[in-house]
This record gives C-alpha cells, structure tokens and sequence, in this order.
C-alpha cells in the first residue's frame, strides 16, 4: 500500500469475530475501527471518512442490508465488504444491488480476506 494507511471499519455484533478480524487487517497495515450495531456503524461513519467497511448481514436494530444502503448513500467511494455466516443467493444479489462491493462467507479466510480488501481498495482508485 503506497500514500497513507488505509482505514477499515469493521461491523460485527460478535466480539470474538471483530477481535480476530482486527489483528489479521491490522498485521497487514491497516488501520480498524469496530462497531458492534448498525447504528454505531453510521455515526462512525458520519464522523470521519473510511477507505472500506466490512460488515456483517445480521446486525441489532439493523440489517447489515440497510446499513450497507446508508454507507452507499454517504459514502459511494467506500469499499463495501459484506460478511454473512447464513448465505443465500438472494442475500448475495440484494446486497450487490444495494452497492456491496463483495459477498463473502464466514469463517473468512485470512488471505482471501487482505487480498479481496486489498484489490477493491485498488479497483476504486484509493491507492
């Protein structure tokens, strides 16, 4: 990664995933914020500018599909990740429909991981 660190905002409502996925992104240079609902996830968002967000399908107060229309909303050069542990073809074109920029499953392998986040950072022109 050339210029400044690139920020990821990662949205889980499971502790044990966020932690996890934190220190694999930041060994790789990024760096993380965490937000564990929907609704902290926009305010975090609103506050300052971030290069991806990954986020989970199933979140409280809000689905990862509503969340991920807000991020699209406010931030259309955002790289958009979304995450499910409950994968199904119609959450998949939903959520692509809605601006996702990937569809992954969980448990997220670690590589595919940093390169999916790293070549769709590229893809939008944010190196």
């Amino acid at each position: 990664m050339s210029g400044k660190v690139k920020t990821i905002l990662l949205i889980d409502d499971d502790t044990q995933i966020l932690e996890s996925l934190e220190i694999i992104l930041e060994s790789e240079g990024y760096a993380v914020e965490t937000a564990q609902s929907g609704e902290e996830a926009a305010t975090k968002n609103a506050a300052k500018p971030f290069d991806a967000a990954i986020l989970d399908m199933r979140l409280p107060g809000m689905q990862g599909t509503e969340l991920l229309a807000i991020l699209n909303t406010k931030s259309p050069r955002m790289v958009k990740i979304m995450m499910t542990g409950f994968p199904s073809l119609e959450n998949a074109v939903a959520s692509l429909k809605l601006g996702a920029d990937a569809y992954i499953m969980k448990p997220v392998d670690p590589e595919k991981l940093i390169e999916l986040v790293t070549n769709k950072i590229k893809e939008k022109g944010q190196t």
